[in-house]
């Protein structure tokens, strides 16, 4: 079968009869919808458009059409080692990336993994990405990093990092500084940020100096805070006590602080990047949306890192939803074994705002992306999969997008009203020119591991206690 031919740049392109998630504040759903991108932007929103003479039309009958999804926190650099610690712990994480060979990551391997993360994303239907670049250990990292981010299909944030010094003292340097303006005032950019954690419980509170750095540049900070045993209360106390935790700052996990830290993030007008997958495997403490939700702090959700989990976004609704049910439940039945849960409180619409609107609140970005709605940036993803037999019937689209939908099913993805993505397939980008300098990446990694490459995916496992069971079996 020949794949219809791509709109013209600049083409207006008409998406014609789809189930239309708008997500704007009323959660708008028109059944049989269309969408009109024009100029880069969302000229119209409705039913039964007038194409102009010139549109590109395509037909989104059986399909959902929504914003493109927003991803506040993903490592993209890692993604050079997709799938190599699916078994490993948050201490190994740790000891592997940060003490062992993370260092081992060239200004070009940081690239690569860039590089094709980006291209990951657009594949999943994610059009914005936090880049939460915090191994960038020398400015050659750092440039490479950017300039891989610049050059990709799809919007980034590049939030600069650097786990091998204190934040003190990196963002103290004219070279770091002279990086975060340009890449801030970048136009192929969608924005910068500084990212570092506040890792010991220091009265003096050194980290004060990075935060006044990122209130010189104009910048917000994004930070992991509550993993537990590495960045809890005191680092929220400090940051509270010196006045500097702004609106709009963002604190990933957020999944083992106390109750005066998340009325303190509530009440400066913070916001939480969950990654629901790395909170149920590594650690960091139980996916926090239940203390969101009490406390009215806005959340968005992320992938965190492909070098365990998956790396969209239909996975992290599935695993946000299915985290706070099995709470709910838990907590119930614990309080009273007779106690039954009749009405959850999250539905499966409430986290698919949570990766559209949500992600575009928490970077500030909501008057441009996050929403299908007439003047925003033209950035629209269509699922349909007229192939597969999970997409039929389409009857309750928000459970459809967060139970049956995954990647394979994104047929098209607008970026600014250009294709990226067409028929299920990637059109944007250089992927075999990505593949090559990946493969050069991993050789170059696997040479310098040596012999500790393959345990290292397969960490030992700890000797585990076997009951005696007194129930025997008999034949």
């Amino acid at each position: 079968m020949t794949a219809a031919p791509l709109p013209r740049p600049g083409q207006p392109i008409l998406f014609t009869d789809g189930i239309v998630l708008t997500m704007d504040d009323a959660h708008t759903v028109i059944p049989h919808g269309d969408v009109l991108v024009k100029d880069g932007r969302i000229a119209e929103v409705g039913v039964g458009i007038q194409a102009p003479e010139d549109a590109h039309v395509i037909d989104a009958a059986g399909g959902i059409l929504m914003p493109g999804m927003v991803d506040t926190h993903r490592h993209m650099w890692q993604t050079a080692m997709r799938g190599y610690g699916s078994d490993w712990t948050l201490t190994q994480y740790f000891v592997w990336y940060y003490l062992q060979h993370g260092v081992k990551f060239r200004p070009q391997d940081y690239a690569a993994g860039n590089l094709i993360s980006a291209l990951d994303a657009i594949e999943s239907g994610v059009t914005t990405s936090v880049d939460w670049s915090h191994g960038l250990r020398t400015v050659e990292h750092a440039e490479a990093a950017y300039e891989a981010l610049a050059t990709s299909p799809g919007r980034f944030v590049f939030a600069y990092g650097n786990i091998h010094q204190s934040p003190w003292e990196w963002t103290a340097d004219p070279a770091v500084q002279d990086l975060l303006v340009r890449s801030r005032d970048d136009s192929r950019m969608f924005g910068t940020q500084i990212a570092f954690d506040v890792p010991n419980q220091d009265a003096e509170f050194p980290e004060l100096a990075a935060y006044r750095v990122a209130k010189e540049l104009g910048l917000r900070v994004t930070t992991h805070a509550g993993v537990w045993g590495a960045t809890n209360d005191w680092g929220i106390r400090n940051a509270y006590d010196a006045g500097v935790m702004e609106e709009g700052f963002t604190y990933v996990h957020a999944a083992s602080l106390s109750e005066e830290s998340y009325q303190k993030i509530a009440a400066t007008g913070g916001n939480v990047s969950l990654s629901t997958e790395s909170e149920d495997t590594c650690g960091q403490g139980y996916p926090p949306i239940h203390e969101l939700r009490k406390h009215g702090i806005p959340a968005s959700l992320s992938v965190d890192t492909s070098v365990w989990f998956s790396a969209d976004l239909f996975s992290a609704m599935r695993a946000t939803v299915n985290a706070d049910r099995a709470l709910e439940h838990y907590i119930a039945h614990r309080l009273d074994p007779a106690e039954t849960v009749t009405h959850v409180r999250l539905r499966a619409e409430d986290v698919v705002d949570l990766a559209t609107r949500g992600g575009a609140k928490a970077l500030g970005k909501d008057h441009l992306i996050g929403s299908l709605e007439a003047g925003k940036l033209g950035d629209v993803v269509l699922l349909k999969n007229d192939d597969s037999p999970t997409w039929t019937p389409v009857i309750n689209p928000w459970g459809h997008v967060v139970y049956q939908a995954q990647r394979g099913d994104v047929h098209t993805v607008l970026v600014g009203g250009e294709v990226v993505k067409s028929e299920g397939k990637v059109v944007a980008g250089d992927l075999p020119g990505v593949k090559a300098k990946l493969a050069d990446t991993v050789a170059h990694l696997e040479r310098e591991v040596g012999e500790e490459w393959v345990p290292g995916m397969h960490p030992e496992i700890p000797e585990t206690e076997v009951l005696t069971n007194p129930y025997q079996y008999k034949k």
